[in-house]
C-alpha cells in the first residue's frame, strides 16, 4: 500500500499543502516501513488549467492507493475515483500526522470534493 499527500517540502514533517493540484510536491509513503519517495509538482504549480486532474494522473502514475490531502476539487475527485484511489479531505498539519491518522484508523473516505473546481490561476 502507498499513501500519497500533497506536501510544501520533500520530508515526512513537510506541512500538508492545502492545494491538491497546485502543490509543490507529492510525499509517496508506505505506511508500513515509512519509506517514501518525493514526487515533484512543478509542472502543475503555474498551470493555467488543469493542475488538479494532472496531479490525480502523477499521484495514480506513482502507484498510490490513498489520497490524503487538505483539499480535493471535484475534476480531480472524479479522477482518482477513477483510478481507484481513495482519498481523505480537511487535513493539515505534517504529512507524518496524516499517515499517523490514517493508520490509527482515524480517517474516512470522503464522498466527494470538498472544494469547488477553479478556472484557472
Amino acid at each position: 500500500m502507498k499513501i500519497a499527500v500533497p506536501a510544501q517540502d520533500g520530508s515526512l514533517d513537510a506541512k500538508i499543502d492545502m492545494r491538491f493540484g497546485r502543490a509543490k510536491c507529492f510525499i509517496v509513503v508506505d505506511p508500513d516501513t515509512w519509506g517514501f519517495e518525493v514526487v515533484d509538482n512543478k509542472q502543475n504549480i503555474q498551470a493555467p488549467a488543469g493542475a488538479g486532474i494532472q496531479a490525480a494522473q502523477i499521484v495514480a502514475d506513482h502507484g498510490a492507493d490513498v489520497l490524503i490531502a487538505g483539499n480535493c476539487g471535484p475534476n480531480a475527485f472524479r479522477t482518482l475515483k477513477a483510478a481507484n484511489i481513495k482519498v481523505s479531505t480537511g487535513l493539515d498539519g505534517t504529512v507524518r500526522e496524516a499517515i499517523d491518522s490514517y493508520k490509527n484508523g482515524e480517517l474516512k473516505p470522503a464522498e466527494d470534493a470538498n472544494v469547488e473546481a477553479h478556472s484557472g490561476m
